[in-house]
């Protein structure tokens, strides 16, 4: 028998925690991939939470387990490029959403979903980094590659009590960029500066409809969140700046004017985590393992069991939850 939470959209939405013969569990949820995996962690990111409270229609199949991340060993392989006893992760590529993921004791995926975790990271610290800091990566890499290095001035992180945001504060400041941190929570002031943020910034200055031009301040921008405050940062970009636009907590929307894109030269740079090609993915991870303070990953993350895990997701859509939550699904 193993646990693990499932979700069933008829007849009515719920997500339950349940146990099941592994037997029936492969049949009935997870009847595709080449690789069964034993997991050991997952996580919570903001797609779980949609899928464990049904906020949002991210889960596309009647019946499956949540979770995007997982985190354990390999038991069995028909694919030539894992074999048993092999430490791997997985991040995106539809677990959780049209495939059964990471919140349950075992996994069966598709080979080319998974990669060898890095040795210099744990099993339950790459679930507390997890989708968000892997896409946080994703985002300073973007960076980079279009020039924004550590002297070019500094550096916006928006929703940056949450997932993504957290640990994008954390490695620019580790890494000598200059961040400005943006909360609406002015009790978690003191958790930002403990990451490096050097400012913290009220979101409300940036939540509102602006000016298409504003003040030039920032080389670089982490948004996470969309909508007028993705538009008020790239309208306040510096010549040449750059935004990497991961997340939409506060709108698909995007209401903003090309006028600072043609005046100024800014570049907006989507970033997608879900559908990464493997050799990028590969490359995030291992400048997580370079440049990531784990001692400071540590001190943000919080751990529950798989049972807890359903309070997560309801904590988390009600903006309740700050920094990294990693699920040990044996617990």
């Amino acid at each position: 028998m193993m646990k693990l939470l499932r979700v069933d959209k008829e007849p009515t939405y719920q997500c339950a925690l349940q146990e099941m013969s592994t037997a029936d569990f492969f049949e009935q949820l997870s009847p595709d991939g080449d690789v069964v995996v034993q997991v050991d962690y997952s996580t919570v990111n903001y797609k779980d939470g949609l899928a464990i409270t049904g906020t949002s229609p991210v889960v596309r199949k009647p019946s499956l387990v949540p979770g995007i991340d997982l985190a354990g060993k390999v038991v069995s392989s028909a694919s030539t490029k894992f074999k048993a006893g092999d430490e791997v992760l997985l991040n995106g590529w539809g677990v959780g959403e049209t495939h059964s993921g990471g919140l349950a004791q075992m996994a069966r995926v598709h080979s080319d979903w998974l990669q060898l975790r890095p040795t210099a990271i744990s099993a339950k610290q790459s679930m507390a980094i997890g989708t968000a800091g892997y896409t946080a990566m994703l985002c300073v890499q973007a960076l980079q590659r279009g020039g924004v290095e550590p002297g070019s001035g500094e550096i916006l992180v928006t929703g940056a009590t949450g997932g993504v945001g957290s640990i994008a504060t954390l490695l620019l400041s580790d890494m000598g960029y200059s961040v400005v941190a943006v909360t609406g929570k002015a009790s978690e002031h003191g958790y930002l500066k403990n990451l490096g943020a050097q400012e913290v910034m009220d979101r409300c200055l940036l939540n509102e409809p602006g000016k298409a031009l504003q003040k030039e301040r920032w080389a670089g921008v982490v948004d996470a969140v969309g909508s007028h405050t993705l538009a008020n940062t790239c309208a306040s970009l510096r010549y040449g700046g750059i935004v990497a636009a991961c997340g939409l907590a506060q709108g698909l929307d995007f209401p903003a004017s090309v006028a600072p894109f043609i005046l100024r030269g800014i570049t907006l740079c989507g970033i997608d985590s879900v559908k990464a090609p493997m050799a990028k993915r590969e490359s995030a991870w291992l400048a997580l393992a370079q440049h990531l303070n784990l001692d400071k990953l540590d001190s943000l993350t919080t751990e529950v069991g798989l049972a807890g895990a359903l309070q997560v997701g309801v904590d988390l859509m009600a903006g309740n939850i700050t920094g990294r939550v990693v699920v040990d699904v044996n617990a």
